[in-house]
């Protein structure tokens, strides 16, 4: 199984994956959607941040959970001042469980962050993060990368996984950074 020493990455300032700002597909579904009730919101791999700042600035209580102790700290400190209601926890999604649901979950690169041994655990605690009814977003990169991360994934395979505990409510392929331009499909599930 491979793994990924993440807080050495950060201490290393090595982070292709950080592009500086929140996802453009989570940007445009927040301001296509202002109707949302304002609820909770989980952001699993959060990184330096960016995408719970964006939720937190729609209203929701957002929380960042990443396991590298840099990122957590990198994101307290871009978020210090901005009166955002933002938290950020060191944190494992993959075998931690809540201690009290949340109303979503965003995902945005820590799909195809982990081994992909491990995605099945990652379905798990999706639904174990989530209360019933809860709300997964994700922002999906589809590249055929067999060798990561980032791991590649298809929309069949998502659609395997996910399909058996969540209901499909909408699919679509979002606005994405210069680079993932075509390569990234939003899905939009309800826990079952």
């Amino acid at each position: 199984m491979s793994t990924t020493d993440w807080e050495a990455k950060y201490q290393a300032q090595d982070m292709p994956w950080d592009k500086g700002e929140a996802s453009p597909g989570l940007v445009d579904f927040l301001a296509a959607q202002p109707q949302l009730p304002h609820g909770s919101v989980l952001v699993p791999g959060c990184g330096l941040g960016h995408d719970v700042r964006a939720w937190a600035a729609a209203g929701f209580g957002a929380t960042g959970f990443d396991v590298a102790p840099s990122a957590v700290r990198l994101a307290h400190e871009r978020t210090a001042g901005t009166g955002l209601a933002a938290k950020f926890q060191l944190g494992d999604f993959l075998g931690g469980s809540p201690a009290q649901p949340f109303d979503w979950v965003f995902e945005h690169t820590l799909f195809c962050a982990i081994d992909p041994a491990r995605r099945e655990d990652y379905v798990q605690a999706a639904r174990r993060w989530l209360r019933p009814g809860g709300n997964y977003l994700a922002v999906n990169y589809l590249i055929p990368d067999k060798e990561g991360p980032p791991f590649g994934t298809t929309r069949e395979e998502l659609l395997e996984r996910f399909s058996p505990h969540f209901e499909l409510l909408q699919e679509w392929v979002p606005r994405s950074y210069p680079n993932r331009t075509g390569l990234e499909l939003m899905f939009w599930w309800r826990k079952r």
